[in-house]
């Protein structure tokens, strides 16, 4: 492949034949390929392209966004959605031309380029404690759906128990163990992400499902005089109020967070040229769903809206056929975080398999191994999501950890480190713009947090 979006037809032909996984080395040829399990694949399409990068980023982030509005007010808020889009367009950019300039098929590849060995480790682990934390975020909300919730000593009814009573086969480890074993473990099976185009279909189209449900609910209460016109800028009264506004930056972060899956998907491109659209199509379809969920999801519930804005769908919204509707969103919304999982899980094992075995043949080819990493990765996420008790903890800790380096600090450091001198300088202030803004805002999220926690377990009144 030449430097650019230049190809010539040798170059895609053997481009479409084989499928790059990380940077050890490349799969094998069509004819050996169907020896292990594969179909002839003659490269993605731009639709099933936007379509697994579209269910990589609107994950669970989606439903603690109604959450920044109360704190941020719907202004500030709506505004901070739009400019974290086209800060994560211009970081993913970043990234694709230091990739065609490398010739790094991976993200992993592309940080050891720029940084060596230790700058793909780094890479790696940011992969891996993102990705998990991403992934039993979906787990426990999957749970607070299906099985209700805890908040604030207030119990939030599941869809079955809502439908059936409370018995020991709706109970939370139940229902996840069998979330887990009939449609995870399945689901992650599939060697190759263009494999999930139709699940990733399937999935956005049920996060539509839920935002239409949810402004026909919102217009509704709206019309009647149900609701009222919510905070448009933050209520800040004194200082600690102020810092309090940077715990929704790690929240923001995490819901743009796609850039482990670029490669793979661009790696699989029939038309590797239209990687560039792609990324641009799947933010402004992924943005639109954000606003509309943040503005109504806020507008309908104001400042009772919880973390898990899937948890306030169990009230009564004094509506014809409000309890249908309830159970329509939580349902639907549960049922696209399954689908979302495997298109995450993915890059996940990819990079852990790297990270613990750099030297070893791609894991594609080896079964054994392909089959551990998955089974000792499930199990994990689903521990976690049973003694994680909130969705904001989680969010919390990814996004100020992992998500912003692989989001904004990592592609600023391989902007900066240029070893191919085809950075701008504007490129360069972009790129010490993002490292400064990253750094300072989570920065003040953690403090913040911190803070809170602490004034909680010191006050006389807990």
């Amino acid at each position: 492949m030449t430097i650019g979006n230049v190809e010539s037809k040798k170059d895609r032909k053997s481009r479409k034949s084989v499928t790059i996984v990380d940077d050890k080395a490349p799969l094998l040829p069509k004819r050996q390929e169907e020896d292990v399990g594969f179909d002839e694949f003659n490269g993605a399409s731009f639709t099933g392209a936007v379509f697994n990068l579209s269910t990589t980023i609107v994950g669970a982030g989606i439903m603690a966004l109604p959450a920044t509005m109360k704190a941020l007010g719907l202004g500030l808020g709506i505004a901070m959605i739009i400019f974290m889009a086209f800060l994560t367009d211009a970081s993913i950019q970043f990234l694709l031309r230091f990739s065609r300039a490398g010739k790094s098929v991976s993200y992993g590849g592309l940080m050891g380029n720029a940084f060596g060995k230790y700058g793909k480790f780094l890479l790696q682990l940011s992969v891996i404690i993102n990705n998990i934390g991403v992934l039993i975020v979906y787990m426990i909300i999957i749970g607070d759906v299906l099985s209700g919730t805890s908040s604030s000593g207030d119990h939030h009814a599941g869809v079955l128990e809502g439908w059936f009573g409370e018995h020991w086969w709706n109970g939370r480890t139940f229902v996840l163990s069998v979330t887990t074993l009939c449609i995870f473990a399945p689901l992650a099976c599939f060697k190759r992400i263009d494999s999930l185009r139709y699940t990733s279909a399937l999935s956005v189209a049920l996060a539509v499902v839920f935002l239409v449900i949810t402004v026909g609910i919102s217009i509704m209460k709206l019309i009647s005089g149900g609701v009222m016109m919510p905070r448009l800028l933050p209520n800040v009264t004194d200082l600690t109020s102020f810092f309090e506004l940077f715990t929704v930056v790690p929240v923001l972060v995490t819901a743009y967070i796609c850039h482990y899956n670029v490669h793979s998907i661009d790696n699989e491109l029939e038309d590797p040229t239209q990687i560039k659209a792609v990324v641009r199509t799947s933010l402004a379809l992924c943005s639109s769903v954000y606003i509309m969920t943040s503005f109504f999801g806020f507008l309908l519930f104001g400042d009772a809206t919880l973390d898990d804005v899937l948890a306030n769908f169990d009230t009564n919204l004094g509506i014809p056929y409000g309890s249908l509707l309830n159970d329509a969103v939580r349902v639907s919304y549960a049922a696209h975080l399954m689908l979302v999982f495997p298109v995450v899980f993915f890059p996940l094992r990819l990079n852990l398999d790297g990270l613990l075995f750099p030297s070893s043949r791609p894991l594609v080819r080896d079964n054994c191994r392909f089959a551990l990493i998955s089974i000792g990765l499930i199990t994990l996420i689903f521990l976690g999501a049973n003694f994680i008790p909130s969705i904001w903890d989680a969010f919390q800790f990814t996004g100020a950890t992992a998500a912003v380096c692989l989001g904004f600090i990592f592609p600023a450091a391989i902007t900066l480190r240029d070893k191919h001198y085809i950075a701008t300088k504007k490129d360069k202030f972009l790129a010490v713009f993002m490292i400064v803004l990253a750094v300072f805002s989570n920065l003040m999220a953690i403090y913040s947090d911190a803070y809170a926690l602490i004034k909680k377990n010191t006050s006389p009144h807990e």
